[in-house]
């Protein structure tokens, strides 16, 4: 077996290895960059040092350090508790505030495992108490989530970002985040229907208040709530909040109108609203996902590694063999679904697109349309038990529930995975659309 060929399984078996034992991805990165870079094909330790992706790494933890204050201040909560406001009188749109306030926080640049741990509970709460499908609504949250998380301030929108630019190939981040946005409202609207939603509309109730949307803390249980406790109480604007609805919209101006570097952007925001509060600062260095960060940058340095030892170009060669390019990119897009539903979506993300590149070369394909395509089907299988996600979804239902409820997540992953990486082939590869 070639050294090439070696290499590239052994990328195959970190997110194996990473996927049964509790160890993170970006250290087997980092030990296989230095084990096949430097023992085994004699590359000089500096050049393995070379190919550590500084940038992403200053992109990922600038961003990852502002929202990590925007979590802890509070403001989190506050745009939380407007879109929940918006529920009352009608319980058919309980699960579209859950779509919509999902997909508006991650796009903000709120980590997405983040706002499952917060929302998960809340949203089976919901459900549980005014009768509605756990199922749809958990599909929903999750689905949202999958809509923001692809735009231009979210982790996983910025490592497909520096992954592509590290490589020099061109990109469109808003059409990206549109692309998945259309797709995962469609997905909604079909689990929306499909599950019962429409009924909900015929039982809106306008007595639903406050006092019953009260589920911020509690988890899915036989809890019984304080019924003179408002959810919303201590949940106001206030000048601190107010500064930090500012600064991400400076951000976003900073970003994408003035083209500056938008790690270093964040630093800079994150650090005028340090200074405004410094009592927050330790647990916002703690709060940052260096986790996360670590499994991309090592997963990126590792290949960086291939790249230089020539598996990339050997991938590549492969990959050209199939003289399809249509074919190849459904090919990565069912690769992309199968194995994010039990690994890390976002150590995969860092991992797939160097090695398709030649199909985002080929000028007979549309580049943008392939990256959606991969993106859509390595995410909206996040709803899997086995992925951190469905995980937290599963972790929220009701006890008596969560065989049968594990079972729906499954079936629900299931169809995601045979469906979702054609479905978003056909449309962004094959059909194409007018935007990109």
């Amino acid at each position: 077996m070639s050294l090439e060929l070696f290499a590239i399984i052994f990328l195959v078996g970190m997110f194996i290895i990473g996927s049964i034992f509790p160890v993170n991805i970006g250290v087997l990165g980092f030990v296989a960059a230095f084990v096949i870079g430097v023992l085994v094909s004699g590359m000089e330790t500096k050049a393995v040092l070379g190919v550590f992706p500084a940038d992403l790494f200053v992109l990922l933890t600038g961003i990852t350090f502002m929202f990590s204050i925007v979590q802890k201040n509070g403001t989190i909560d506050l745009i939380a508790s407007w879109g929940l406001k918006l529920v009352r009188g009608n319980l058919g749109l309980i699960p579209w505030v859950v779509f919509f306030l999902g997909t508006t926080l991650a796009a903000l640049g709120t980590s997405v495992v983040a706002l499952a741990s917060i929302l998960a509970p809340l949203v089976l709460r919901l459900a549980y108490k005014f009768k509605i499908n756990a199922l749809m609504m958990g599909t929903l949250l999750i689905v949202g989530l999958t809509a923001g998380a692809f735009s231009p301030l979210n982790l996983f929108g910025l490592i497909v970002k520096g992954v592509l630019e590290t490589r020099g190939l061109p990109h469109e981040p808003v059409i990206l985040m549109v692309n998945v946005l259309l797709f995962c409202f469609v997905v909604g609207l079909i689990v929306f229907v499909v599950l019962g939603g429409i009924k909900n509309f015929k039982l809106s109730s306008k007595n639903v208040s406050d006092a019953q949307l009260r589920t911020a803390a509690a988890y899915a249980s036989d809890e019984e709530f304080d019924e003179e406790e408002n959810i919303f109480e201590n949940v106001k604007l206030d000048w601190y909040k107010a500064a930090t609805l500012i600064g991400i919209g400076v951000l976003i101006y900073m970003a994408l109108f003035l083209e500056f570097h938008m790690g270093f952007s964040a630093f800079t925001i994150g650090l005028i609203l340090a200074f405004m509060r410094p009592s927050l600062q330790t647990e916002v260095v703690k709060a940052i996902p260096w986790p996360v960060i670590l499994m991309v940058t090592g997963i990126v340095t590792y290949v960086g590694v291939l790249d230089a030892i020539g598996s990339i170009d050997y991938m590549t060669d492969l990959i050209s063999g199939l003289n399809n390019s249509y074919v190849a990119s459904l090919v990565a897009s069912y690769t992309g679904g199968i194995i994010s539903s039990f690994a890390s979506t976002t150590g995969f993300l860092a991992a797939i697109i160097p090695l398709v590149t030649p199909i985002l070369e080929d000028p007979t394909i549309s580049s943008t349309g392939v990256v959606a395509a991969i993106a859509i089907s390595s995410s909206i299988v996040d709803l899997s038990p086995f992925s951190t996600n469905g995980a937290l979804l599963l972790s929220n239902c009701k006890p008596s529930e969560e065989r049968s409820f594990f079972r729906k997540l499954l079936v629900m992953s299931g169809i995601f995975i045979v469906i979702g990486p054609l479905a978003a082939w056909l449309l962004f590869v094959v059909i194409g659309v007018p935007w990109g």
